[in-house]
Order: C-alpha cells, then structure tokens, then sequence
C-alpha cells in the first residue's frame, strides 16, 4: 500500500473511491460574502399608532426629522398611516346593520322573481297587441276574401 492517491493515504482501498473524488468541486461552502436580501418592514397596527403619538408630541423644530431618522421611517409613511388611522376610524364608527345577515341565495331568488314578473307583463302586452292584430286583420281583409262563396 505505498500508493501516493490521497485515497490510500487516508487508509480507503482503492476501490472504495468516490466517483467525484477526481472532478473539480463546483459546490463548495457557501460563499460568506453573499449579502442577504432585504426585506420590508412591517409595522403592526399598534406600533403605527405608537410611532404616530411619538411623531405628534416631536414640537419643537427638528425634533420630528431626529425622529424619523433614529426609527428609519419617512414622513410620507406618517401621512399613510394617518389615512388609514382616519379610514379604521370611519369604519369603526359606522352605523352597523343589524339582524341576520342576508343570504346569497335568498337575494338571486328575489332576483329571479322580480325578473318573472317582468317578463310575465311583457308576455300579456305582446297577447293584447296579436289579439288586436287578428281582430284589425279580419276587419281589414278585402270585400272578395270576406265573401262566403262566388258570385
């Protein structure tokens, strides 16, 4: 066993080589200069309205911009989420319907029954019109079609 194969240095026979032992590694370790990717913040409704008290008692000059830096926020973010802040309110303050819910179903049925209905005085108004046509067409027939038998 005095081979120089790194293999039979190690004390593996021959035979029990890997297959890949001889190719060049192209998977290596991971390279540790790869930055990880960035990913966007997510404030919870709690933290807006906190952030947002904070920003409100900022009153002197350039309190606000000192706090917008220390928390990397802009004031366009401030703005946002005083909208939504205002939009929750309206929603919460709303009148809500009471009562059961209305169904799906029940609504189409209503639909359907209006549009029956509809449907069913149009078919009346088109019999009324064709009645009347064939009473105005045997009225209006000429004198030889009215007459019984020749002449």
């Amino acid at each position: 066993m005095n081979s120089t194969s790194p293999a039979s240095a190690l004390g593996i026979p021959e035979g029990a080589r890997r297959a890949s032992e001889g190719m060049p590694r192209a998977a290596a370790a991971p390279d540790p200069e790869v930055v990880a990717t960035a990913r966007r913040r997510q404030f919870s409704a709690g933290e807006k309205r906190a952030l947002l008290a904070e920003a409100d008692r900022c009153k002197q000059a350039g309190t606000l911009g000192a706090f917008l830096r220390s928390k990397r926020i802009y004031s366009s973010m401030l703005s946002s989420w005083r909208k939504q802040l205002g939009a929750a309110d309206r929603v919460a303050l709303a009148p809500k319907r009471r009562g059961p819910k209305p169904d799906p179903a029940a609504r189409q049925i209503e639909q359907l029954n209006r549009e029956n209905a509809r449907l069913r005085r149009k078919l009346e108004h088109a019999e009324l019109i064709i009645d009347d046509f064939g009473r105005d067409a045997h009225h209006c027939a000429p004198p030889e079609q009215n007459r019984a038998g020749p002449i």
